[in-house]
């Protein structure tokens, strides 16, 4: 079992900006830059949902790894979250323990931490939607954890198929989650704000009454695909 007590500090002017972006933005930025594939393999796996809509969080991650059926090193790492972080947990893929819980919630809370995302269930579900706490997860099962280890804290773990390294900035909002990188983060909100820019544009023209289709100039993309297109039903 082992623990480390840090993560990589991040610019403070790129983590205060990411919080204005969506992960579909940040999605798009990251695969502008990178590539298509490198933008989807930055997204958790979708079953990962909100416990409540309408909840938003942005910050680095505090990453454990426990043990199936087991939350020491959980507790560990939630006594580690500071203001801004939040924890990102994997058990193996194991869904018959809860991974997180209302207690751990406050204790993360008191901390500071924004909230969590882990790859595996939840329980007392109805105490943190009473208390709003933002909690991502893939379900919601009451099984017990013993706290006996192994696990470890603070190293990269893989959550949702994604590889998280401790210190990655997390988004995540209704539209799931997405894991950026440190090295890159300035580039990605930058990439993520002028596609903002530009939606906003856009929404100005349909409000003109503008076709979106004529906007994003689709006509040129049907075009190139060779799509046939005919004025008449389809029985004539």
């Amino acid at each position: 079992m082992t623990v480390y007590l840090k993560i990589p500090a991040a610019d403070p002017e790129s983590l205060a900006a990411v919080e204005a972006c969506s992960v579909a933005d940040l999605h798009e930025a990251l695969g502008s830059l990178l590539g298509f594939d490198r933008g989807r393999a930055a997204l958790l796996d979708p079953a990962i949902k909100p416990l409540l809509r309408g909840t938003r969080i942005s910050g680095q991650a505090v990453t454990v790894r426990s043990s199936p059926d087991d939350g020491l090193l959980a507790h560990r790492a939630i006594q580690l979250l500071g203001p801004g972080q939040l924890l990102v947990g994997v058990n193996g893929g194991h869904g018959a323990a809860a991974m997180f819980a209302e207690l751990t919630a406050l204790a993360a809370r008191a901390n500071g931490a924004v909230g969590v995302v882990v790859d595996g269930p939840i329980r007392d579900s109805d105490a943190l939607a009473e208390m709003a706490f933002p909690v991502w997860s893939r379900g919601i099962y009451a099984g017990h954890t013993d706290k006996a280890g192994p696990g470890a804290v603070n190293v990269p773990v893989v959550c949702g198929g994604v590889l998280v390294e401790p210190g990655d900035v997390i988004v995540a909002d209704g539209d799931g989650v997405i894991s950026l990188p440190l090295d890159i983060l300035p580039e990605v909100v930058r990439a993520a704000r002028a596609r903002v820019e530009r939606e906003h544009g856009i929404r100005a023209a349909i409000d003109r009454g503008e076709q979106l289709f004529d906007i994003l100039r689709l006509g040129e993309a049907l075009a190139a695909a060779g799509v046939e297109q005919h004025d008449r039903v389809w029985k004539d």
